[in-house]
């Protein structure tokens, strides 16, 4: 397809309510919002439709998952139509009965499903009890065409993996979406916040530089408890701390939001900026693709693999 050289995206940062349809319809507005202000794609905050819902582990909360295609992507599809943007959004997806997956969708600006991406790396931390709810993806790692430019779409625990981000660059990926719902335990926030988030940061903009991509984290803001289908997690819940980012393929930041507030990040996409830099870093050229094949063992045991040291002629 004819890409141009320049697009606009849009990230929308939002804080969620006990309601999920007060917050796709908040959502949809802020789709709106964001293409009236030229953004091309948009994307929303990780598991947008309800309050962070994994602070504790509830059979019932199994009811929020819908199929895909399903009656979110219809909608989302229609508004895509409407504002001919193309839009990145992260649902809970029930695939069948006890399969379910935490799954991003692009949809593209023509209304249709452009790519699926289901979460790969599941976290279980505290207050972070993904993997009762979500099966890792089995779709793996990969970039998806829209009308405007190719995209690589990962979920939040994602972005702590270097892996995902260069699978996915190496498959033309232009911008690498993170829809993302991270935050402090307010406990800890005093002695430990600003460190977090700004490894939070840091480990992103390393994946822009060393695969030469933009790279756009989106979360949410606000302080939740899951309060939703009636019921709340017990605890003091999370404030998630917002401070969604746009960074260039030098890992400069082109665009943050507040810890605070709510916002809509508009950037823009230069793709001469990235054949530029690429030329003048040129990670991808230098790799030593023969010398990788241990990366895919889980640990490499230094008694199995030390340096050989040829025998001695004398």
């Amino acid at each position: 397809m004819a890409i141009s050289c320049t697009y606009k995206i849009g990230l929308v940062q939002m804080s969620m309510g006990p309601d999920p349809e007060a917050n796709f319809a908040s959502a949809v507005d802020r789709i709106r919002q964001a293409a009236n202000q030229g953004a091309n794609i948009v994307c929303l905050p990780e598991l947008f439709r309800a309050q962070y819902f994994c602070q504790r582990e509830d059979l019932r909360l199994f009811d929020l998952a819908e199929p895909i295609p399903g009656p979110s992507t219809e909608e989302l599809a229609a508004v895509a139509r409407e504002t001919g943007a193309a839009i990145v959004a992260s649902l809970f997806e029930r695939r069948t009965a006890g399969l379910y997956h935490n799954t991003a969708v692009t949809v593209d600006a023509s209304g249709s499903i452009a790519g699926i991406y289901r979460k790969m790396h599941i976290p279980d931390d505290p207050l972070y009890y993904e993997k009762y709810y979500f099966t890792p993806g089995d779709l793996g790692f990969h970039a998806t065409d829209t009308s405007f430019g190719r995209i690589g779409t990962l979920v939040c625990w994602d972005q702590w993996y270097p892996e995902g981000a260069r699978l996915t660059a190496l498959q033309g990926a232009e911008v690498l979406f993170y829809p993302t719902a991270i935050g402090w335990h307010p406990a800890e926030k005093d002695e430990y916040g600003a460190a977090q988030y700004d490894a939070w940061q840091t480990i992103q903009r390393a994946h822009a530089i060393a695969n030469g991509v933009y790279v756009a984290a989106v979360n949410r803001v606000g302080h939740e408890q899951g309060d939703v289908l009636g019921n709340r997690a017990p605890g003091p819940g999370l404030e998630f701390w917002g401070g969604s980012f746009v960074a260039d393929p030098f890992g400069r930041i082109i665009a943050k939001a507040a810890h605070y507030a709510e916002e809509i990040l508009i950037a823009k996409i230069d793709l001469e900026l990235l054949e530029d830099t690429r030329r003048n870093w040129p990670f991808l050229r230098d790799r030593r693709i023969d010398a990788y094949a241990p990366i895919t063992r889980r640990f490499i045991d230094p008694q199995q693999h030390r340096e050989h040291k040829p025998e001695s002629k004398s």
